[in-house]
């Protein structure tokens, strides 16, 4: 019989798994009535207003009042980071499909790695060092068709490639600061934090008259940009509750492929034709995307089963050593 939690943890990070998958769906319709900045200026204060109610009835504000100037200082990191990952992925948008974008976007668990070899002193492992390795090899075989430079039709593929790049950049950035507090602050008033920073911060960037051209259509398409801020970070989150990390990191790799998927079940549909276009998938192309899936997995669990089978080890270690005879018994 399943247990509860297995049900709620597949549950929880399916939902964060879908949502991120037909993220870069909606993100790319919405291109066509409102800027990146105005939209993710949208985003942050709904998830800001939802975020803090939920915080002021559950009595976590009060966290805040423990902070010192350095913190601060590292919360408006944070929010300049977080604020350049939603802008540049959206952007990114404009030169990619949203299964390119996607994959692309896998390189974030890369820079998380490098960053904490930096600033952590993390240790990163020959195994790991293949994963990367493999994930490059990945990316040129599934952006195989465009690696002729001499081609200029190929400029605006390699000018979203950078752009995503930066948006992964930017997202471990985030998400190696978030790490430095979650001692002093939750992770959920550290995004509390960031969306309202974000809110004023874009004000004077945003184009407020895109609101009153927008219709119907549009505003569903808005709030369901708004609402994957909240739903999918928030699920991943309880999914976190649920599920080891050895469960969920495999899952949340399977996002590309779900992204690429549900674009081509759009395309087929002839939802939106002049927009959302499926992605053209050859041998060498399907064979990298594959690679790129298998080499995150890698560099996502192979940390935890390391430090399984090292505790594994300890343990078997301890036994034997306080069941085996001492050298002045032996004497005897």
């Amino acid at each position: 019989m399943v247990s509860t939690n297995f049900r709620l943890g597949l549950f929880f990070v399916s939902t964060a798994v879908i949502f991120w998958s037909i993220a870069p769906i909606a993100l790319k319709l919405s291109a066509s009535f409102i800027d990146p900045v105005t939209l993710t200026w949208f985003r942050f204060l709904i998830a800001m207003i939802v975020s803090f109610f939920i915080q002021y009835y559950s009595g976590k504000l009060s966290e805040f009042k423990k902070l010192n100037k350095a913190d601060w200082s590292k919360l408006v990191l944070a929010a300049l980071f977080s604020i350049g990952n939603y802008i540049s992925f959206v952007y990114c948008l404009d030169y990619l499909t949203p299964g390119q974008a996607q994959l692309n976007f896998q390189t974030a668990p890369f820079f998380m790695a490098i960053g904490g070899v930096l600033f952590f002193k993390e240790k990163v492992n020959a195994v790991q060092i293949m994963c990367f390795s493999t994930l490059a090899l990945g990316m040129m075989l599934f952006f195989h068709p465009y690696i002729d430079f001499s081609q200029t039709s190929n400029n605006d593929i390699w000018l979203g490639v950078l752009i995503v790049q930066f948006s992964a950049l930017t997202l471990s950035s985030y998400a190696l600061v978030q790490k430095s507090l979650v001692q002093r602050l939750s992770s959920n008033n550290i995004l509390l934090f960031v969306y309202g920073f974000g809110t004023l911060a874009m004000v004077p960037f945003s184009q407020w008259q895109s609101f009153t051209h927008m219709q119907s259509n549009d505003w569903i398409i808005a709030l369901f940009c708004a609402a994957i801020t909240l739903v999918a970070f928030g699920c991943f989150a309880q999914s976190m509750k649920y599920w080891p990390t050895s469960r969920v990191g495999p899952m949340v790799a399977l996002t590309p492929i779900l992204s690429i998927t549900s674009t081509a079940i759009v395309a087929s549909l002839g939802w939106w034709p002049e927009i959302i276009k499926a992605d053209e998938l050859d041998l060498l192309t399907i064979l990298g995307m594959i690679l790129v899936v298998i080499s995150v997995f890698g560099i996502q669990l192979l940390p935890v089963l390391l430090e399984k089978r090292r505790s594994k080890y300890n343990v078997i270690n301890s036994i034997i050593n306080k069941h085996q005879p001492s050298t002045a018994n032996l004497s005897k």
